[in-house]
């Protein structure tokens, strides 16, 4: 058994020909360019490309097969230049109870499965092409089409404000899917506003496996969250099994963003442009009741939470149970463009002496990071793998900020 960095969320911004894949995202954002960002410049070991029921990306990874840059693993997935797997998926936003909205990702063993859920996809998707569009099902119908499929079903950012189950929808999964249904979802994404010790407070996710993941829409922000598997090779299957936690795999370690820097950890008051710092939760604006407010993660976790712990002994409740519910460690880190003074020039140059942002954040000493950059960086970069950073929080779709 190794241990491998894991990050399940990576958009695909546009097709190698230049179509628009996904709105919102970088234009360099294309399959080849992140296999390649993820192997050489991040050392992410595993990632979840989650646009793949676009017929042009299916055209992509075809052409990327023929080439032989690319090859399909007997336990599933794809393996990359023979260092990196990526797992072939796709993100679904669905229809709920009362017109809320949901975003999950599905994923597939096999390249084959993808394009057979691609085809079904055409009869609820108006534009699958460009995969940006809201489907005609509920997340229990999609579960049901991936896990027809042979895939596995896992809901998003499971606690963010517009588009997310827990969010805007409801306060227990249990009203979405069925039981045989909610059983078999192994994991729930955590979203970068959340972290395992919030979303604990409820028990009914005490057999879900928490996935941290960056949902990157840029190649800079791939691996800002990822996870840190246990497992004997790298594949699908094994993938499988850690979120699972059979045969002595699993989750060992996640490591994300301090939930504060994350866009919409708090409540945000759409008229006074002010992020709340008051206790939780704040449902209303505290100068104009009648103001909109965006309800922050931390705000609605409050709200729907069936755990009493207060925000001052989470941690210290969360520690009690950890063990019972076999919680592995979630580790704060700040990526590197968090960093105030830190460029794409100074990121360059530390790639350049250390390989990967995976070493430069965790592994390489302070002196050596010192040889290549001034030490007011070094400072910043220790204290954020020790969590020492003084952060303002973020909300209403508006990042926190490294104060230091």
């Amino acid at each position: 058994m190794k241990e491998y960095f894991v990050d399940l969320h990576v958009h695909i911004g546009r097709s190698s020909d230049g179509k628009v894949v996904k709105r919102g995202t970088a234009n360099d954002l294309t399959f080849a360019n992140i296999a390649y960002e993820a192997r050489y410049r991040k050392g992410i070991n595993v990632i979840g490309v989650v646009d793949c029921v676009s017929p042009w990306i299916i055209k992509d990874i075809e052409y990327l097969l023929k080439k032989g840059e690319l090859e399909e693993l007997p336990e599933g997935g794809m393996i990359y230049r023979d260092d990196l797997v990526i797992l072939l998926g796709s993100e679904i936003e669905t229809r709920e109870k009362g017109g809320c909205h949901a975003h999950s990702v599905v994923f597939f063993p096999y390249f084959s499965q993808v394009k057979e859920f691609s085809h079904i996809m055409e009869d609820y998707m108006p534009n699958l092409a460009e995969n940006s569009t809201m489907s005609r099902l509920s997340g229990q119908q999609l579960f049901h089409i991936a896990d027809s499929l042979g895939g596995f079903y896992m809901p998003a950012h499971a606690f963010t404000p517009h588009k997310s189950f827990y969010g805007n929808c409801t306060h227990s999964l249990h009203t979405v899917f069925d039981e045989d249904s909610f059983a078999k979802i192994p994991a729930i994404e955590l979203g970068l506003s959340a972290d395992t010790y919030m979303a604990s407070l409820l028990s009914e996710l005490d057999g879900k496996a928490f996935t941290s993941n960056s949902d990157a829409h840029s190649l800079i922000k791939m691996g800002r969250e990822y996870n840190v598997m246990r497992l004997a090779a790298l594949n699908y299957e094994e993938v499988l099994k850690a979120l699972k936690g059979q045969d002595g795999r699993g989750i060992v370690a996640n490591y994300g963003l301090d939930p504060k820097l994350g866009k919409y950890h708090r409540t945000f008051c759409l008229q006074c442009k002010e992020i709340t710092d008051l206790p939780p939760p704040v449902l209303k604006c505290p100068n104009d009741p009648g103001h909109r407010v965006v309800v922050g993660v931390r705000d609605r976790i409050e709200v729907i939470k069936d755990r009493d712990d207060s925000p001052t002994d989470m941690k210290e409740q969360f520690a009690k149970r950890a063990s019972s519910a076999k919680r592995p460690p979630y580790h704060y880190q700040v990526p590197l463009n968090f960093l105030p003074g830190v460029g794409p020039k100074t990121i360059d140059r530390l790639l350049d002496a250390f390989g990967t942002e995976m070493n430069i954040l965790h592994r390489v000493e302070p002196e050596d990071l010192a040889k290549v950059v001034p030490q007011s960086i070094v400072d910043l970069i220790v204290k954020g793998r020790e969590g020492r950073l003084a952060i303002a929080h973020g909300g209403g779709g508006i990042y926190g900020k490294v104060l230091d």
